[in-house]
Protein backbone atom coordinates (compact mmCIF):
# COMPACT_ATOMS: atom_id res chain seq x y z
CA UNK A 1 0.00 0.00 0.00
CA UNK A 2 1.40 3.32 -1.13
CA UNK A 3 -2.04 5.42 -0.24
CA UNK A 4 -2.74 7.39 2.68
CA UNK A 5 -4.64 4.79 4.00
CA UNK A 6 -1.70 3.24 5.91
CA UNK A 7 -1.64 6.51 8.31
CA UNK A 8 -1.80 6.66 11.29
CA UNK A 9 -4.68 8.78 12.69
CA UNK A 10 -1.93 10.99 14.47
CA UNK A 11 0.31 10.93 11.55
CA UNK A 12 -3.00 11.65 9.53
CA UNK A 13 -3.70 14.78 11.42
CA UNK A 14 -0.53 16.04 11.64
CA UNK A 15 -0.07 16.10 7.98
CA UNK A 16 -4.19 17.85 7.64
CA UNK A 17 -2.77 20.41 10.30
CA UNK A 18 0.07 20.81 8.32
CA UNK A 19 -1.38 21.28 5.25
CA UNK A 20 0.63 19.06 3.35
CA UNK A 21 -2.34 16.22 3.16
CA UNK A 22 -5.94 17.37 2.46
CA UNK A 23 -9.26 15.39 3.99
CA UNK A 24 -10.45 14.32 0.85
CA UNK A 25 -7.24 13.10 -0.26
CA UNK A 26 -7.11 10.66 2.87
CA UNK A 27 -10.57 9.37 2.79
CA UNK A 28 -10.25 8.76 -0.74
CA UNK A 29 -7.39 6.53 -0.55
CA UNK A 30 -8.97 4.92 2.79
CA UNK A 31 -12.39 4.43 0.47
CA UNK A 32 -10.00 2.79 -2.61
CA UNK A 33 -9.17 0.17 0.71
CA UNK A 34 -12.59 -0.42 1.34
CA UNK A 35 -13.26 -0.91 -2.43
CA UNK A 36 -10.91 -3.36 -3.19
CA UNK A 37 -11.13 -5.54 0.45
CA UNK A 38 -14.57 -5.18 1.34
CA UNK A 39 -16.02 -8.27 -0.88
CA UNK A 40 -13.94 -10.35 1.33
CA UNK A 41 -13.93 -8.47 4.76
CA UNK A 42 -17.51 -7.51 5.10
CA UNK A 43 -16.64 -5.07 7.68
CA UNK A 44 -18.82 -2.49 6.76
CA UNK A 45 -22.84 -2.37 7.53
CA UNK A 46 -23.66 1.28 5.75
CA UNK A 47 -20.86 2.95 4.10
CA UNK A 48 -22.13 5.75 1.32
CA UNK A 49 -18.69 6.90 -0.27
CA UNK A 50 -20.21 10.46 -1.51
CA UNK A 51 -21.71 11.05 2.08
CA UNK A 52 -18.18 10.71 3.25
CA UNK A 53 -16.45 12.72 0.94
CA UNK A 54 -18.71 15.71 1.43
CA UNK A 55 -17.56 15.27 4.90
CA UNK A 56 -14.07 15.30 4.40
CA UNK A 57 -14.28 18.08 1.81
CA UNK A 58 -16.49 20.54 4.63
CA UNK A 59 -13.31 19.55 6.96
CA UNK A 60 -10.97 20.84 4.20
CA UNK A 61 -12.82 23.95 3.98
CA UNK A 62 -12.85 24.77 7.92
CA UNK A 63 -10.01 25.87 9.83
CA UNK A 64 -8.41 22.59 11.83
CA UNK A 65 -9.02 23.31 15.03
CA UNK A 66 -9.87 19.24 16.69
CA UNK A 67 -7.51 16.46 17.80
CA UNK A 68 -8.99 14.86 14.72
CA UNK A 69 -10.02 17.09 11.81
CA UNK A 70 -10.18 15.46 8.49
CA UNK A 71 -9.53 11.90 10.17
CA UNK A 72 -11.96 8.95 9.69
CA UNK A 73 -13.32 6.75 12.00
CA UNK A 74 -15.77 4.46 11.78
CA UNK A 75 -18.95 3.56 13.82
CA UNK A 76 -20.06 0.59 15.63
CA UNK A 77 -23.96 -0.01 14.15
CA UNK A 78 -25.15 -0.07 18.21
CA UNK A 79 -23.83 3.44 17.91
CA UNK A 80 -26.96 6.16 16.71
CA UNK A 81 -26.11 8.50 13.78
CA UNK A 82 -28.66 11.18 12.92
CA UNK A 83 -27.81 10.71 9.27
CA UNK A 84 -26.82 7.31 8.93
CA UNK A 85 -29.01 4.13 9.05
CA UNK A 86 -28.55 2.39 13.10
CA UNK A 87 -29.65 -1.60 12.80
CA UNK A 88 -28.14 -2.50 16.16
CA UNK A 89 -26.83 -5.99 14.07
CA UNK A 90 -30.84 -6.82 13.79
CA UNK A 91 -33.29 -7.32 11.29
CA UNK A 92 -35.81 -5.39 13.07
CA UNK A 93 -34.14 -2.58 12.66
CA UNK A 94 -32.59 -2.32 9.56
CA UNK A 95 -32.39 0.68 7.75
CA UNK A 96 -34.04 2.51 10.49
CA UNK A 97 -32.78 6.26 11.24
CA UNK A 98 -32.17 7.90 14.55
CA UNK A 99 -32.99 11.72 14.75
CA UNK A 100 -29.68 12.21 17.01
CA UNK A 101 -26.53 11.06 17.52
CA UNK A 102 -25.15 9.65 19.99
CA UNK A 103 -23.07 11.35 22.75
CA UNK A 104 -19.34 9.80 21.21
CA UNK A 105 -20.60 10.59 17.66
CA UNK A 106 -21.05 14.18 18.97
CA UNK A 107 -17.77 14.05 20.38
CA UNK A 108 -16.48 12.81 17.21
CA UNK A 109 -17.86 15.86 15.23
CA UNK A 110 -16.50 18.61 17.71
CA UNK A 111 -13.12 16.70 16.77
CA UNK A 112 -13.27 17.39 13.78
CA UNK A 113 -13.85 14.11 12.77
CA UNK A 114 -14.65 12.33 9.36
CA UNK A 115 -17.82 9.98 9.91
CA UNK A 116 -16.76 6.72 7.28
CA UNK A 117 -19.60 4.85 8.14
CA UNK A 118 -21.08 2.03 10.41
CA UNK A 119 -19.29 -1.39 11.02
CA UNK A 120 -20.94 -4.40 11.63
CA UNK A 121 -21.71 -5.92 15.06
CA UNK A 122 -23.51 -8.66 16.34
CA UNK A 123 -27.01 -9.05 16.48
CA UNK A 124 -27.80 -6.33 19.81
CA UNK A 125 -23.83 -6.72 20.38
CA UNK A 126 -24.81 -10.01 21.62
CA UNK A 127 -23.89 -13.64 20.84
CA UNK A 128 -25.28 -14.17 17.10
CA UNK A 129 -22.22 -13.89 14.67
CA UNK A 130 -22.56 -11.49 12.22
CA UNK A 131 -20.74 -11.54 8.56
CA UNK A 132 -17.24 -9.96 9.04
CA UNK A 133 -14.03 -12.04 8.33
CA UNK A 134 -10.44 -12.13 9.70
CA UNK A 135 -8.84 -9.68 6.69
CA UNK A 136 -5.58 -11.79 8.25
CA UNK A 137 -7.61 -15.23 6.71
CA UNK A 138 -11.37 -14.33 5.91
CA UNK A 139 -12.32 -18.16 6.13
CA UNK A 140 -11.52 -16.89 10.00
CA UNK A 141 -13.55 -15.50 12.38
CA UNK A 142 -13.01 -11.85 13.94
CA UNK A 143 -14.54 -12.43 17.48
CA UNK A 144 -17.93 -10.95 18.49
CA UNK A 145 -19.12 -8.23 18.53
CA UNK A 146 -17.39 -5.42 17.74
CA UNK A 147 -16.04 -7.37 14.64
CA UNK A 148 -16.30 -5.05 11.97
CA UNK A 149 -14.53 -2.19 13.62
CA UNK A 150 -11.55 -4.51 14.22
CA UNK A 151 -11.26 -5.63 10.91
CA UNK A 152 -12.10 -2.00 9.44
CA UNK A 153 -8.77 -1.06 11.39
CA UNK A 154 -6.69 -4.15 10.81
CA UNK A 155 -7.02 -4.05 7.23
CA UNK A 156 -6.50 0.06 6.75
CA UNK A 157 -9.82 0.85 5.57
CA UNK A 158 -9.84 3.51 8.75
CA UNK A 159 -7.52 4.59 11.38
CA UNK A 160 -9.82 4.09 14.36
CA UNK A 161 -13.08 2.75 15.04
CA UNK A 162 -15.47 2.65 17.82
CA UNK A 163 -16.14 -0.47 19.77
CA UNK A 164 -17.99 -1.85 22.98
CA UNK A 165 -17.75 -4.64 25.23
CA UNK A 166 -19.76 -6.40 27.80
CA UNK A 167 -18.08 -9.74 27.79
CA UNK A 168 -14.95 -9.66 25.48
CA UNK A 169 -15.92 -7.97 22.33
CA UNK A 170 -13.19 -5.20 21.52
CA UNK A 171 -10.48 -7.48 23.91
CA UNK A 172 -11.13 -10.77 21.70
CA UNK A 173 -11.55 -9.53 17.91
CA UNK A 174 -8.59 -7.04 18.88
CA UNK A 175 -6.47 -10.10 19.26
CA UNK A 176 -7.76 -12.10 16.35
CA UNK A 177 -7.70 -9.39 13.91
CA UNK A 178 -4.37 -7.73 15.15
CA UNK A 179 -5.24 -4.13 16.14
CA UNK A 180 -4.87 -2.21 19.65
CA UNK A 181 -8.18 -2.79 21.37
CA UNK A 182 -8.96 -0.72 24.47
CA UNK A 183 -11.48 -0.79 26.61
CA UNK A 184 -11.49 1.68 28.99
CA UNK A 185 -12.60 1.71 33.03
CA UNK A 186 -16.46 1.55 33.43
CA UNK A 187 -17.99 4.90 32.85
CA UNK A 188 -15.31 6.44 30.75
CA UNK A 189 -17.21 7.67 27.96
CA UNK A 190 -20.66 8.76 27.77
CA UNK A 191 -22.78 5.68 26.70
CA UNK A 192 -25.80 7.76 25.64
CA UNK A 193 -27.36 6.57 22.43
CA UNK A 194 -25.96 3.78 22.54
CA UNK A 195 -28.00 0.26 22.45
CA UNK A 196 -27.74 -1.08 25.82
CA UNK A 197 -27.02 -5.23 26.08
CA UNK A 198 -25.77 -5.33 30.11
CA UNK A 199 -25.64 -1.79 31.78
CA UNK A 200 -23.98 -3.33 34.75
CA UNK A 201 -20.56 -3.77 32.31
CA UNK A 202 -21.27 -2.26 28.74
CA UNK A 203 -18.39 0.29 27.93
CA UNK A 204 -17.54 1.80 25.01
CA UNK A 205 -13.88 1.84 23.91
CA UNK A 206 -12.32 1.52 20.58
CA UNK A 207 -9.66 0.14 17.87
CA UNK A 208 -6.37 1.45 16.31
CA UNK A 209 -3.37 0.13 15.21
CA UNK A 210 -0.84 1.60 17.89
CA UNK A 211 -0.76 3.25 21.08
CA UNK A 212 -0.19 6.68 19.84
CA UNK A 213 -3.95 6.93 18.39
CA UNK A 214 -5.30 5.12 21.55
CA UNK A 215 -4.43 8.04 23.59
CA UNK A 216 -5.61 10.96 20.57
CA UNK A 217 -8.87 9.26 20.33
CA UNK A 218 -9.21 9.09 23.70
CA UNK A 219 -8.26 12.77 24.45
CA UNK A 220 -10.65 13.71 21.42
CA UNK A 221 -13.16 11.88 22.91
CA UNK A 222 -13.01 13.85 26.55
CA UNK A 223 -11.98 17.16 24.27
CA UNK A 224 -8.98 16.63 26.77
CA UNK A 225 -5.62 17.41 24.96
CA UNK A 226 -3.65 16.63 28.39
CA UNK A 227 -5.53 13.30 29.01
CA UNK A 228 -2.36 10.42 29.16
CA UNK A 229 -0.56 13.26 28.02
CA UNK A 230 3.59 13.28 28.82
CA UNK A 231 4.98 10.49 26.96
CA UNK A 232 5.42 6.70 27.64
CA UNK A 233 5.48 5.62 31.02
CA UNK A 234 8.28 3.00 32.10
CA UNK A 235 6.32 0.73 34.11
CA UNK A 236 8.75 -0.73 37.26
CA UNK A 237 6.75 -3.90 37.80
CA UNK A 238 4.94 -6.45 35.03
CA UNK A 239 2.61 -8.97 36.95
CA UNK A 240 2.17 -12.28 34.86
CA UNK A 241 -1.14 -13.08 35.36
CA UNK A 242 -1.94 -16.68 34.13
CA UNK A 243 -5.58 -16.80 35.93
CA UNK A 244 -7.05 -20.14 36.83
CA UNK A 245 -8.07 -20.83 32.69
CA UNK A 246 -4.29 -21.21 31.76
CA UNK A 247 -4.81 -24.62 30.69
CA UNK A 248 -7.05 -23.87 28.29
CA UNK A 249 -4.75 -21.43 26.26
CA UNK A 250 -3.35 -22.94 23.42
CA UNK A 251 0.77 -23.53 23.22
CA UNK A 252 1.04 -20.14 20.83
CA UNK A 253 -0.87 -17.93 22.98
CA UNK A 254 1.00 -19.63 25.99
CA UNK A 255 4.12 -18.94 24.14
CA UNK A 256 3.64 -15.11 23.29
CA UNK A 257 2.76 -14.16 26.78
CA UNK A 258 5.53 -15.67 27.59
CA UNK A 259 7.75 -14.66 25.99
CA UNK A 260 6.62 -10.80 26.03
CA UNK A 261 6.80 -11.20 30.23
CA UNK A 262 10.76 -12.61 29.46
CA UNK A 263 11.43 -10.00 27.09
CA UNK A 264 9.85 -6.88 29.38
CA UNK A 265 12.56 -8.83 31.81
CA UNK A 266 15.44 -8.38 29.52
CA UNK A 267 14.50 -4.93 29.22
CA UNK A 268 14.79 -4.64 33.21
CA UNK A 269 11.29 -4.49 34.22
CA UNK A 270 10.79 -6.76 37.29
CA UNK A 271 8.05 -9.19 36.14
CA UNK A 272 6.37 -11.02 39.01
CA UNK A 273 4.02 -14.34 39.41
CA UNK A 274 0.16 -12.75 40.11
CA UNK A 275 -2.41 -14.84 41.62
CA UNK A 276 -6.20 -13.86 41.71
CA UNK A 277 -7.87 -15.36 45.14
CA UNK A 278 -9.82 -18.27 44.18
CA UNK A 279 -13.28 -16.10 44.83
CA UNK A 280 -12.59 -14.67 41.35
CA UNK A 281 -12.87 -18.10 39.89
CA UNK A 282 -16.06 -17.25 39.68
CA UNK A 283 -16.38 -14.03 38.25
CA UNK A 284 -16.41 -15.55 34.21
CA UNK A 285 -19.98 -17.36 35.53
CA UNK A 286 -21.32 -14.68 37.68
CA UNK A 287 -20.74 -12.35 34.36
CA UNK A 288 -22.84 -14.58 32.30
CA UNK A 289 -25.67 -14.34 34.68
CA UNK A 290 -25.73 -10.62 35.00
CA UNK A 291 -25.49 -10.61 31.33
CA UNK A 292 -28.22 -12.49 30.68
CA UNK A 293 -30.78 -11.37 33.51
CA UNK A 294 -30.35 -7.29 32.04
CA UNK A 295 -30.42 -8.64 28.44
CA UNK A 296 -33.83 -9.76 29.52
CA UNK A 297 -35.09 -7.01 30.56
CA UNK A 298 -33.91 -4.75 27.77
CA UNK A 299 -34.79 -6.98 25.15
CA UNK A 300 -38.01 -7.34 26.56
CA UNK A 301 -40.30 -5.70 23.44
CA UNK A 302 -38.22 -7.51 21.00
CA UNK A 303 -38.79 -10.71 22.80
CA UNK A 304 -42.57 -10.37 22.96
CA UNK A 305 -43.94 -8.79 19.85
CA UNK A 306 -41.34 -9.19 17.88
CA UNK A 307 -39.52 -12.97 18.51
CA UNK A 308 -39.56 -13.85 14.81
CA UNK A 309 -37.37 -11.34 13.98
CA UNK A 310 -35.02 -12.45 16.38
CA UNK A 311 -32.32 -15.08 16.02
CA UNK A 312 -32.34 -17.98 17.93
CA UNK A 313 -29.18 -17.31 19.73
CA UNK A 314 -30.53 -13.98 21.03
CA UNK A 315 -33.76 -15.45 21.43
CA UNK A 316 -32.25 -18.13 24.05
CA UNK A 317 -30.18 -15.59 25.96
CA UNK A 318 -33.20 -14.00 26.57
CA UNK A 319 -34.88 -16.85 28.02
CA UNK A 320 -31.82 -17.51 29.93
CA UNK A 321 -32.25 -14.25 31.62
CA UNK A 322 -35.71 -14.69 32.37
CA UNK A 323 -34.81 -17.88 33.96
CA UNK A 324 -32.51 -15.86 36.14
CA UNK A 325 -33.90 -15.43 39.66
CA UNK A 326 -32.99 -11.77 41.39
CA UNK A 327 -31.48 -13.55 44.30
CA UNK A 328 -28.61 -15.13 41.47
CA UNK A 329 -28.63 -11.50 39.40
CA UNK A 330 -27.86 -10.04 43.06
CA UNK A 331 -25.39 -12.37 44.31
CA UNK A 332 -23.53 -12.39 40.82
CA UNK A 333 -23.17 -8.06 41.22
CA UNK A 334 -22.36 -8.70 45.23
CA UNK A 335 -19.50 -10.46 44.39
CA UNK A 336 -18.65 -8.27 41.86
CA UNK A 337 -18.71 -5.80 44.32
CA UNK A 338 -16.24 -7.81 46.35
CA UNK A 339 -14.21 -8.67 44.41
CA UNK A 340 -13.89 -5.01 42.90
CA UNK A 341 -13.03 -4.15 46.68
CA UNK A 342 -9.80 -6.19 46.96
CA UNK A 343 -8.42 -5.12 43.31
CA UNK A 344 -6.18 -1.83 44.97
CA UNK A 345 -4.53 -4.94 47.78
CA UNK A 346 -3.65 -7.31 44.83
CA UNK A 347 -2.48 -4.48 42.58
CA UNK A 348 -0.29 -2.94 45.30
CA UNK A 349 2.62 -5.05 44.04
CA UNK A 350 2.32 -4.08 40.38
CA UNK A 351 1.68 -1.84 38.42
CA UNK A 352 0.11 -3.56 35.67
CA UNK A 353 -0.67 -6.64 34.55
CA UNK A 354 -0.44 -9.43 31.34
CA UNK A 355 -2.57 -12.32 30.43
CA UNK A 356 -3.34 -13.67 27.42
CA UNK A 357 -6.21 -11.99 25.14
CA UNK A 358 -7.81 -14.76 23.82
CA UNK A 359 -7.45 -18.76 24.03
CA UNK A 360 -6.51 -19.72 21.00
CA UNK A 361 -5.99 -17.61 17.19
CA UNK A 362 -8.97 -16.89 15.08
CA UNK A 363 -11.28 -20.44 14.92
CA UNK A 364 -12.29 -20.86 11.53
CA UNK A 365 -16.28 -19.51 10.49
CA UNK A 366 -17.45 -23.09 11.30
CA UNK A 367 -15.70 -24.10 15.00
CA UNK A 368 -16.45 -22.98 18.25
CA UNK A 369 -15.77 -19.20 18.85
CA UNK A 370 -14.47 -19.89 22.18
CA UNK A 371 -15.68 -19.16 25.61
CA UNK A 372 -13.69 -15.58 25.93
CA UNK A 373 -12.52 -17.06 29.53
CA UNK A 374 -9.31 -14.85 29.42
CA UNK A 375 -11.74 -11.67 29.40
CA UNK A 376 -14.93 -11.87 30.89
CA UNK A 377 -14.14 -11.14 34.53
CA UNK A 378 -12.13 -8.09 33.54
CA UNK A 379 -15.00 -6.75 32.51
CA UNK A 380 -17.30 -7.39 35.87
CA UNK A 381 -14.20 -6.17 37.55
CA UNK A 382 -14.86 -2.22 35.79
CA UNK A 383 -10.86 -1.70 34.75
CA UNK A 384 -8.98 -0.70 32.19
CA UNK A 385 -7.98 -3.67 29.46
CA UNK A 386 -6.24 -3.22 26.60
CA UNK A 387 -4.81 -5.77 23.77
CA UNK A 388 -1.51 -5.23 21.94
CA UNK A 389 -0.58 -6.99 18.92
CA UNK A 390 1.51 -9.96 19.72
CA UNK A 391 3.53 -12.29 17.80
CA UNK A 392 2.00 -14.73 14.80
CA UNK A 393 1.17 -17.63 15.97
CA UNK A 394 1.15 -21.52 14.82
CA UNK A 395 -1.53 -20.87 12.99
CA UNK A 396 -0.57 -18.09 10.92
CA UNK A 397 -2.89 -15.57 12.35
CA UNK A 398 -2.37 -12.74 15.57
CA UNK A 399 -2.05 -13.73 18.90
CA UNK A 400 -2.64 -10.86 21.20
CA UNK A 401 -1.59 -9.41 24.37
CA UNK A 402 -4.05 -8.58 27.19
CA UNK A 403 -2.88 -5.94 29.69
CA UNK A 404 -5.00 -5.04 32.42
CA UNK A 405 -5.29 -1.94 35.35
CA UNK A 406 -6.22 -0.33 38.08
CA UNK A 407 -10.04 1.44 38.04
CA UNK A 408 -9.34 4.63 36.97
CA UNK A 409 -6.23 4.81 36.42
CA UNK A 410 -6.28 5.18 32.76
CA UNK A 411 -4.08 7.31 32.35
CA UNK A 412 -1.01 5.89 33.49
CA UNK A 413 -2.54 2.80 32.49
CA UNK A 414 -2.16 3.97 28.64
CA UNK A 415 1.72 5.36 28.86
CA UNK A 416 2.92 2.09 30.35
CA UNK A 417 1.23 0.24 27.80
CA UNK A 418 2.50 2.52 25.12
CA UNK A 419 6.13 2.40 26.80
CA UNK A 420 5.23 -1.90 26.74
CA UNK A 421 4.38 -1.49 23.04
CA UNK A 422 7.61 -0.20 21.65
CA UNK A 423 9.63 -2.18 24.48
CA UNK A 424 8.09 -5.19 22.17
CA UNK A 425 8.34 -4.08 19.03
CA UNK A 426 12.18 -3.65 19.68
Amino acid sequence: MAGAENLTASEAAKRIREGSLTSEALVTDCLLRIEAREPEVLAWQYLDPEQALAEARARDKAAAGGLLHGVPVGVKDIIDTADRPTGYGSRLYDEVRPPWDAACVTAMRRAGAVIMGKTVTSEFAGFHQGKSRNPHDTKRQTGFSSMGSAAAVADFHVPVAFGSQTGGSIIKPASHCGCVGYKPSYGTFSLRGINPLAQATDTLGHFARTMDDVILFSQAMLGNPDFAAGGALRPNKVGLCRTAEWDTASDSVKAAVEDAAARLGKAGISVIEFAFPAEFEKLNDALLDVLAYEAAANFAYEYEFRRDGLSDDMASLVEKGRGTSLETYHAALDLAERCRRMMPDLLSETEILLTPSAEFEAPLLEEPMGRSQFIRFWSLLHVPVLNLVGPVGSLGMPVGLQFAGGFRGDQDFLRRTAWIEAALAE
